[in-house]
């Protein structure tokens, strides 16, 4: 099973093989109060986690998510700016759980009950850069094909390197 590793500092997302090969990278974007695990801090969570639910799957591109469900709504730039401080969460959320125990997993640093997600975000969101409010932010194109190479239990390992 393939496996990914996020570098906050390089703000890409790696998807490797079991023989350590890449296999894609893609550009990202992760929380512009950088990194910490702390419930309410606004920041990535580093360390060890899992795909623990793959949500989306057959909905269009630009479908808008709200507590994991499609709202029906499909994101435009008119809807974007008729909500402009929404946090748009698109297209398909891969939902992370912390593997690390007091680090990641369980408590105030619960990484799954933070809603930390792999998820697509509007075209004109620029990635290469912290902008998030936690999760790591993909460009839909790459997040679909992302989508298609991994599974549930699939290893997430996010770094600051």
């Amino acid at each position: 099973m393939p496996r990914t590793e996020v570098s906050i500092t390089r703000q890409r997302l790696t998807l490797i093989d079991d023989a350590g090969v890449t296999l894609r990278r893609y550009d990202v974007s992760t929380a512009r109060n950088g990194t910490g695990e702390q419930k309410g801090s606004y920041c990535t969570p580093r360390g060890t986690h899992v795909i623990r639910a793959r949500i989306g799957e057959g909905q269009p591109v630009n479908t808008v998510f709200v507590g994991r469900r499609p709202t029906g709504e499909i994101y435009t730039p008119a809807l974007g700016l008729q909500f402009p401080e929404r946090d748009w969460i698109l297209t398909r959320i891969l939902w992370l759980s912390g593997c690390e125990r007091g680090f990641n997993r369980l408590g105030e640093v619960d990484t799954m009950r933070r809603f930390i997600y792999i998820h697509g975000s509007p075209d004109s969101v620029a990635m290469g850069q912290p902008g998030s409010i936690g999760c790591i932010r993909m460009r839909n194109t790459d997040l679909l094909e992302l989508f298609d190479l991994v599974a549930a239990g699939t290893s997430v390992r996010i770094i600051e390197a």
